[in-house]
């Protein structure tokens, strides 16, 4: 079986406001880095939308869950269906680093960075998302990328994934158990 199958363990909380996720995935870094950046690659494990490949540059993201697993999207989070999330460029230094401003509500936008290194013919991609304005965001953020993450990793290795919202109810009380009140 394959080695990038066990790796799913929980995000940490680094700092207030902040959740990190590290994993480890197969190919090389450029390779990992076109589906950060390339939309037709992205949207298969987060989202399709433009990315500028400049500081200051624009960040359309827009989420079709419905495309990335077989299990019917909840009733509760079809709202979000088609939702655009709209930022702000505000690293990049390919291949290794990618940070954007990203919604948080009514409140001033929260930034994640994509930081990724060589880790022999693999790579170590770290998620840091910082100024969360909540615990509820908190916790949101860190599932969702916690399950987006899964998706990425069996998309790169050829798997179907048919229980997105599945291991989606599955972690989210991980996270509220583990970034507390």
């Amino acid at each position: 079986m394959n080695e990038h199958l066990g790796n799913n363990t929980l995000g940490v909380v680094t700092a207030p406001g902040t959740v990190c996720i590290k994993r480890v995935l197969p190919g090389p870094v450029e390779r990992v880095w076109a589906y950060l950046t390339e939309s037709d690659k992205r949207r298969k494990w987060l989202a399709r939308g433009p990315i500028s490949s400049f500081v200051g540059g624009d960040v359309e993201l827009t989420f079709h869950h419905s495309e990335l697993s077989q299990d019917p999207v909840p009733e509760e989070y079809k709202k979000y269906e088609g939702h655009t999330n709209k930022g702000k460029v505000t690293r990049y230094d390919p291949p290794h680093i990618l940070s954007y401003t990203w919604p948080d509500g009514p409140n001033e936008p929260s930034e994640v960075t994509f930081e990724l290194a060589a880790l022999g013919t693999d790579t170590q991609l770290t998620i840091t998302h910082t100024r969360l304005a909540s615990r509820n965001s908190m916790v949101s953020v860190a599932a969702g990328w916690h399950v987006h993450l899964a998706v990425l990793i069996a998309h790169m290795e050829g798997r179907q994934v048919k229980d997105f919202w599945e291991n989606h109810s599955r972690i989210e009380p991980e996270y509220q158990q583990l970034i507390g009140n």
